[in-house]
């Protein structure tokens, strides 16, 4: 790999370190140190996502527009600055809610750019590129959670402390390294890409083509999230301890970070096209929740872990990677921004829908469904080269 994809990984696993030392201590610092309700908790997180969503969207049109580097600096300062000022002045349950709230936002802004500059840096590597940076996110979730027993070892609020030095060592490591690319990538003043802006909906065929894909992406992505909320509850209600339960994500970490040459090999092996690919690993990803349905013991909660991070190492690099190929020259920030919006949406709403269900039914009902929404997704992805086969006929009776 290039040398500027390895800087693109190191600040990625930095960037998602400093976000994994709060998410699992979310709940506990909620009810424990500002007095609050699990259903606060629970709305804190979904403003979180909220803000990453809007933070998205917003990063993707500003890497076209203004840049790699400033775009991420931008990113980077505003998730620095609300982590400082959350070391300092966590007491109240607004303020908290604000921080993390800002703290989203600026992630968001930084994440459609990071796929959108791997794929800028490496355009000959592929999928290879977006992979990399999935696997640094892993790296990054795995680093972070084991190092939360050390930080909090005198005060559960010394992860604010470690949260905001890790921010700021962040936005260091940026300003250095990435200010050779400048004004060099994703920034354009192309005069096609403003004539193209007037074309109405229907034509836009690659966004079109990109719609298609984030629809499957969305239910994966509910359908992921269930393992962070309501399985963790239902682990603990059949008596699993929680420990376990924590066991079940390293193993999911480990294998991601290790078994990339096994998923390689396979790929090259069955000769998986980007599409195959990302069916694969949706079906997978369904069988993963019809395991589920039929687990009562550790041992098959593991299995069901097991087979949904091969289902994952499928699709999520898939997707990224299909939004770099469908991008116009010039709007590649923008489509990373709506696939990253996407997957912030999905983990917004997935526990909230996941535990109506839930409620008003039953978990098993729940895995059913998932199930289901998985294995009715896959259309969605072996025709989203569909209005790509409309483009290439416009443009021939064009010419």
């Amino acid at each position: 790999m290039p040398k500027s994809i390895w800087i693109l990984i190191i600040a990625t696993a930095i960037n998602i370190t400093g976000a994994s030392f709060l998410w699992p201590l979310n709940a506990v610092i909620m009810t424990q140190v500002l007095g609050q309700t699990l259903t606060a908790s629970g709305f804190v997180l979904m403003i979180n996502a909220g803000a990453g969503v809007i933070g998205s969207l917003i990063g993707g049109r500003l890497f076209d527009k203004l840049g790699a580097f400033r775009t991420i600096l931008i990113g980077a300062t505003t998730s620095a600055s609300a982590s400082i000022l959350l070391a300092f002045f966590f007491e109240t349950y607004v303020l908290y809610g604000l921080f993390l709230a800002c703290m989203g936002f600026g992630s968001g802004m930084m994440a459609p750019s990071m796929y959108a500059l791997a794929g800028s840096l490496w355009p000959e590597g592929g999928r290879r590129p977006f992979n990399a940076i999935y696997v640094a996110q892993n790296v990054g979730v795995s680093l972070g959670t084991a190092l939360i027993g050390v930080v909090t070892l005198v005060r559960l609020t010394d992860v604010f402390i470690a949260n905001a030095a890790v921010h700021v060592f962040m936005l260091g490591f940026i300003a250095f390294f990435f200010r050779k690319w400048d004004g060099q990538l994703g920034r354009t003043a192309d005069a096609t890409l403003r004539v193209s802006q007037k074309v109405p909906f229907k034509k836009h065929y690659r966004l079109q083509a990109l719609i298609l894909i984030c629809g499957a992406f969305l239910i994966s992505w509910i359908g992921y999230t269930q393992w962070q909320a309501n399985v963790s509850v239902h682990i603990q209600d059949l008596g699993i301890a929680l420990p376990l339960y924590s066991l079940l994500w390293t193993i999911n970490g480990l294998m991601i970070v290790f078994a990339q040459p096994l998923i390689a090999l396979i790929i090259r092996k069955f000769h998986l096209t980007i599409k195959g690919q990302m069916t694969t690993g949706i079906i997978i990803f369904a069988l993963s929740y019809l395991v589920l349905t039929q687990a009562s013991v550790f041992t098959m909660f593991l299995v069901a872990m097991l087979i949904l991070t091969i289902g994952e190492m499928f699709v999520w690099p898939a997707v990224p990677t299909i939004a770099n190929q469908l991008a116009p020259k010039g709007k590649e920030g923008s489509y990373q921004g709506i696939v990253n919006s996407i997957s912030t949406g999905g983990r917004m709403i997935g526990p909230l829908l996941g535990g109506l269900i839930v409620d008003f039914y039953s978990i098993e009902w729940l895995f059913l469904l998932i199930s289901g929404l998985l294995l009715l997704s896959i259309p969605l992805v072996r025709m989203y080269d569909r209005p790509l086969q409309k483009e290439e006929k416009a443009q021939q009776s064009a010419s």
